[in-house]
C-alpha cells in the first residue's frame, strides 16, 4: 500500500504548514468512524469497491476531529474546538457513525506551544457538537471552559437560527455556555489578519468556510462542506447530516473548483490523516486530493 493510501485509513496527528507569515496547524482532538453506506447514503457496493482505498480495516471512513490553529507571531486564532472529552463505542444499530473519541485538543495545543489563554478568538464553521467541544465543556479540574479569554465567532444566520442545531445533537446547555461570548460575523468579514469568513450553507443553515491568505497563497478551510477526501472526486455524494443536500452539493462543487486554482490549498477537518491538501485531476479528469503536509 502506498504511504498516501495508508494515511487515508487512519486519523490525523498534529500537522503544520507555513502560509506566508502565518503558521497553520491541525490540532488533533480525536477520531470518529463514519459508516460509508449510512454516512453517504445512496452509495453502493460498487462505489466502495471502486473507492476501497478510503476505507480502514473495519470498513469505515476514518474521520479526524479537531481544530485549525492560525498563528501570526504571538497572536492566535482557533477555528473549531473539537468534540471534547467524549468517548463512545460503536453501536451496531447506529448506521451513520461508529466509535467516537475526543479529548486531546488541549494537549495538542500544548505540544504546539500554546495555552488556551493564548487563543483570543475561536471561530466556528457551524454549531454541531463535534466542533464546539472545548468551547462549552469545562476544562480539566475546573468549572470554567478552557477558552476563558476568547470571543466566539459564529456566522449570523447560524447563531440566529441556532435552534436548528438542536435537532442534530447540540444541546441547550452547550448553546447557553457559548452565548455570553458569541459575536456574530457576516459574509466576507475579516476576523484575523488574512482570514475571512464566507457563507457556505447546506450542511447547516449558516455553515461557514474560512479563506486564509498570506504570501501570495490561500487556504480554504471548508469545514463540513466535505467530510472525506473521497468527496473531492464525488462532490455529488452528500452526507446524511446535511440539512439541504442540494445546497451542500452546489457548494461542494464550487469549493472543489476553487481548490483546482494554482496556489490554493484546502483544509479538511475530518479528512483522515490528510487534512491539508491540493486538488489535482486524474488521467480521466476527475478531481483528486493530494496531501501537502
Amino acid at each position: 500500500m502506498k504511504i498516501h493510501e495508508e494515511r487515508l485509513r487512519r486519523p490525523s496527528s498534529i500537522r503544520s504548514l507555513q502560509l506566508g507569515d502565518l503558521k497553520l496547524s491541525y490540532v488533533s482532538d480525536g477520531v470518529v468512524q463514519l459508516k460509508p453506506y449510512g454516512w453517504l447514503p445512496g452509495t453502493t457496493k460498487q462505489d466502495w469497491d471502486d473507492h476501497a482505498a478510503f476505507l480502514d480495516d473495519t470498513g469505515n471512513l476514518a474521520g479526524s476531529i479537531g481544530g485549525l490553529l492560525v498563528e501570526l507571531g504571538e497572536r492566535a486564532l482557533l477555528i473549531d474546538a473539537g468534540v471534547g472529552p467524549l468517548s463512545s463505542p460503536d453501536d451496531p444499530d447506529n448506521r451513520r457513525i461508529g466509535s467516537i473519541r475526543g479529548g486531546d485538543l488541549l494537549d495538542s495545543l500544548a505540544k504546539l506551544g500554546r495555552r488556551p489563554a493564548d487563543i483570543k478568538a475561536v471561530a466556528f464553521t457551524h454549531l454541531h457538537l463535534d466542533h464546539l467541544g472545548w468551547a462549552w465543556h469545562p476544562a480539566p479540574d475546573s468549572d470554567m471552559t478552557a477558552f476563558t479569554g476568547a470571543d466566539f465567532l459564529i456566522s449570523e444566520p447560524e447563531w440566529t437560527q441556532r435552534r436548528l442545531s438542536i435537532e442534530q445533537g447540540t444541546t441547550d446547555e452547550m448553546l447557553a455556555r457559548l452565548a455570553p461570548r458569541v459575536r456574530t460575523i457576516g459574509d466576507g468579514e475579516e476576523i484575523f489578519p488574512g482570514v475571512r469568513m464566507s457563507l457556505t450553507p447546506g450542511h447547516t443553515i449558516g455553515h461557514a468556510a474560512y479563506t486564509i491568505t498570506s504570501g501570495g497563497r490561500r487556504l480554504i478551510a471548508f469545514g463540513d462542506a466535505l467530510h472525506s477526501p473521497v468527496q473531492v472526486g464525488r462532490p455529488d455524494w452528500s452526507a446524511v447530516s446535511d440539512l439541504d443536500s442540494a445546497e451542500s452539493t452546489a457548494h461542494r462543487r464550487r469549493i472543489v473548483e476553487e481548490l483546482l486554482h494554482p496556489d490554493t490549498i484546502g483544509f479538511g477537518i475530518h479528512f483522515a490523516d490528510v487534512p491539508f491538501g491540493r486538488v489535482g485531476t486524474t488521467a480521466d479528469g476527475r478531481p483528486t486530493w493530494h496531501p501537502v503536509a
